[in-house]
């Protein structure tokens, strides 16, 4: 079965490996034992745990079009007279946002603040990544 290692899935997912363990031992999220015996857990089982953890009790989101929501801690905060820079950081994730200073102002962004960066974007780059200890194909 191809599929993702606990270290993998711990990493894709932004919490410990222990977390991923404690879940797949407590049996939500399942997973298989490879030819070495690893535990491997399948990227489409994987998918839909995220995507089950992610929606609400109703299964949706939040009461928004916007459907990327990365909760964080501000990190910094620099403001002039018209406009401000907002640094937050979200596990691995660096989101800097250029906003009005009355809306920094408003929302009583600090540094230690908790705020979700809300990301909605007509253009957006994806990048596939291939781990490292797996060769890609035609390698």
């Amino acid at each position: 079965m191809a599929g993702f290692r606990i270290g993998e899935a711990a990493a894709l997912l932004g919490v410990s490996a222990d977390t991923v363990r404690r879940w797949v031992d407590a049996g939500r999220l399942p997973a298989a034992r490879d030819e070495q015996g690893h535990r491997v857990i399948d990227g489409v089982a994987l998918a839909g745990f995220v995507r089950a953890q992610a929606a609400g009790p109703d299964g949706r989101s939040e009461e928004s079009s916007a459907r990327n929501r990365l909760r964080g801690i501000v990190t910094a905060v620099a403001k002039d007279t018209v406009m401000a820079q907002v640094d937050i950081q979200a596990g691995p994730f660096r989101i800097v946002s250029l906003m009005s200073r009355e809306a920094v102002d408003e929302l009583d962004l600090r540094v230690g603040s908790v705020a979700v960066a809300v990301i909605k974007s007509t253009t957006v780059v994806v990048e596939r990544s291939t781990p490292a200890h797996r060769p890609r194909p035609g390698a």
